[in-house]
């Protein structure tokens, strides 16, 4: 059974970076689509950056494209979030999410995903 751990959240000023980083244990992340969710309080959870299978194509929310990355390391079986110039309205819980077969092209589509970790709070304050 897949298990997703994530990491790497905090406390940052507004400008800053953080890594996230989603560990996966019990199956490999290869054959996956992997994606990155986050939920402010009082809003819906919303889809941040996706990495399809192989990591060669990767998609991204329009408030976060040019200052979010995602990217896999095969190796360690783990999928990063580098979140650069960092704005207080990415301010959230983040979640990772991974489906082996996904029913929908749209990586935003949460409920097509069943596995999930249990997020990480990123607080982007001055």
């Amino acid at each position: 059974q897949l298990q997703l751990v994530e990491s790497g959240g905090g406390l940052v000023q507004p400008g800053g970076s953080l890594r996230l980083s989603c560990a996966a244990s019990g199956r490999t992340l290869d054959f996956h689509l992997v994606a990155w969710f986050r939920q402010a309080p009082g809003k819906e959870r919303e889809g941040v950056s996706c990495t399809v299978i192989s990591g060669r194509s990767t998609d991204y929310a329009d408030s976060v494209r040019g200052r979010f990355t995602i990217s896999r390391n095969h190796a360690k079986n783990t999928v990063y979030l580098q979140m650069n110039s960092l704005k207080p309205e990415d301010t959230g819980v983040y979640f990772c999410a991974a489906v082996r077969n996904p029913r929908s092209p749209r990586c935003s589509l949460s409920s097509q995903y069943d596995n999930w970790g249990q997020g990480t709070q990123v607080t982007v304050s001055s």
